[in-house]
């Protein structure tokens, strides 16, 4: 059963377009040079900020796509990280970016990247579309980040509340009501 709750509009797709461009030209210089960018999505709600930033990105790219999860249904992390689905592609002497939905309290992230640096990439970093940093538990910070939000439940743009709101264009802070 879902909980009643409206949504805010926090971010506008207007912004966040504009933000997922500059992301892309910071990423796109950083890399140049690379013979070809390891783009790694985290599912699910990275999917529709990965679409928009690789086609950004001015660099050959592959994009492969790992789904792990610490929350279900719920508007709380687990702390629990369990990969649901790994990588497809070798990633080893690669460039690689791990691109998140938002970071939370880190411990996915963090979870990750340790799973991911076993795997000896050339270089390893990340880009989250949102940070909250004021709900972390563990030292990750992303290398690039689209916005810093408050400690807010937020939901579109690829981001759900149990499966729902993925498809809004834009980021919404969550309200629950009775």
């Amino acid at each position: 059963m879902h909980k009643n709750y409206v949504i805010d509009e926090m971010i506008s797709a207007k912004s966040i377009a504009a933000r997922v461009e500059a992301l892309a030209k910071d990423i796109s210089e950083h890399f140049a040079g690379t013979d070809k960018l390891v783009v790694v999505g985290l599912l699910r709600g990275s999917f529709i900020f990965i679409a928009d930033l690789v086609r950004e990105l001015d660099l050959p790219v592959e994009v492969d796509f790992l789904e792990a999860s610490s929350y279900g249904n719920s508007t709380e992390s687990s702390r629990e990280v369990r990969i649901l689905k790994d990588l497809r592609g070798e990633i080893e002497g690669r460039d690689v970016l791990v691109v998140e939905d938002i970071v939370d309290t880190g411990h996915t992230l963090h979870h990750v990247l340790h799973l991911l640096e076993a795997r000896n990439p050339a270089r390893l970093m990340t880009c989250a579309l949102l940070d909250k940093p004021s709900r972390r538990e563990t030292g990750v910070k992303a290398d690039y980040i689209g916005f810093e939000i408050p400690d807010e439940f937020v939901v579109g743009y690829g981001i759900d509340y149990a499966q729902r709101n993925r498809n809004l264009p834009y980021i919404g802070s969550v309200r629950f009501t009775s």
